[in-house]
């Protein structure tokens, strides 16, 4: 069976889960505790990053190659179109929506984390004491912005990517305004890249992934939570629908052995 060393509030492991599910591949999920140490994992696969698949003795590492990967080996049910034109539009989209929905997505994220005590508390398990919850909600929003200046992370960049995020967001919205997908009328790996990186932006409300209740159908708020960008996540919500497995019942369950432990950079 195929094994995916991930983080499940990876949206970049959520998209590699996609395509396995819609391809209707049997994996075993190996969630991976970010930290410091030797690591079997790296030294396997020479990757710190998550998410990292595992058939037989091969590694693949990176969420793109893994996507090129499962579409040599396991090529039942395409991801990527075979005329020119429409290939070169599905691996533009791809790359585009790492850097768009990944990078820019993570930065939001970390914004409205600093802004937002409420929405900073709701990524805390329900088993977190209350004293917690109420000292992580009351760290002060400027504090954590000065400590995100020193690494790229700071008030105005977090600005500048919500900015641009909306700006894709209204894109997708157009580009999906007179077809069920990016492409046409079949799912690609453009819509499997889009669609799973977006979670970052706004969870899915179905039982997908393993996360605190109250995150489910939530996200970002003024990209999660406005009406001009309704189309682009009932959109997602209607594909993860068709082709996402939920948690039960689905054949990628956790591994039940030690998890491994690699910096998540």
């Amino acid at each position: 069976m195929l094994e995916l060393y991930q983080f499940e509030l990876s949206h970049y492991s959520e998209k590699v889960r996609l395509i396995l599910d819609y391809k209707g591949l049997d994996y075993r999920k190996i969630e991976v505790t970010p930290g410091m140490g030797q690591l079997e994992l790296f030294q396997k696969s020479g990757q710190r990053q998550v998410p990292v698949l595992k058939d037989g003795d091969t590694y693949i590492p990176d969420s793109t190659e893994i996507a090129l990967y499962l579409e040599r080996k396991y090529p039942d049910k395409p991801i990527i179109p075979t005329t020119p034109k429409k290939k070169g539009f599905c691996l533009a989209l791809e790359e585009w929506a790492d850097e768009s929905m990944g990078t820019k997505g993570r930065k939001a994220l970390i914004g409205a984390l600093n802004k937002n005590q409420a929405f900073r508390t709701s990524f805390l398990p329900p088993d977190v004491p209350d004293i917690v919850k109420t000292m992580v909600g009351a760290m002060p929003g400027n504090v954590l912005d000065v400590l995100g200046a020193g690494v790229g992370m700071g008030g105005d960049a977090m600005k500048s990517a919500e900015a641009s995020l909306k700006q894709d967001l209204e894109a997708l919205c157009l580009m999906l305004s007179d077809s069920p997908y990016l492409l046409g009328d079949l799912p690609t790996l453009a819509d499997f890249a889009v669609a799973g990186l977006s979670v970052i932006l706004k969870y899915p409300e179905g039982n997908y992934l393993d996360i605190p209740a109250q995150l489910k159908g939530n996200g970002i708020p003024g990209l999660a939570d406005n009406p001009a960008y309704e189309p682009f996540f009932a959109w997602r919500d209607r594909l993860y629908a068709d082709f996402r497995q939920p948690l039960s019942g689905s054949g990628a369950d956790f591994a039940t052995d030690t998890p491994h432990s690699i910096n998540i950079d």
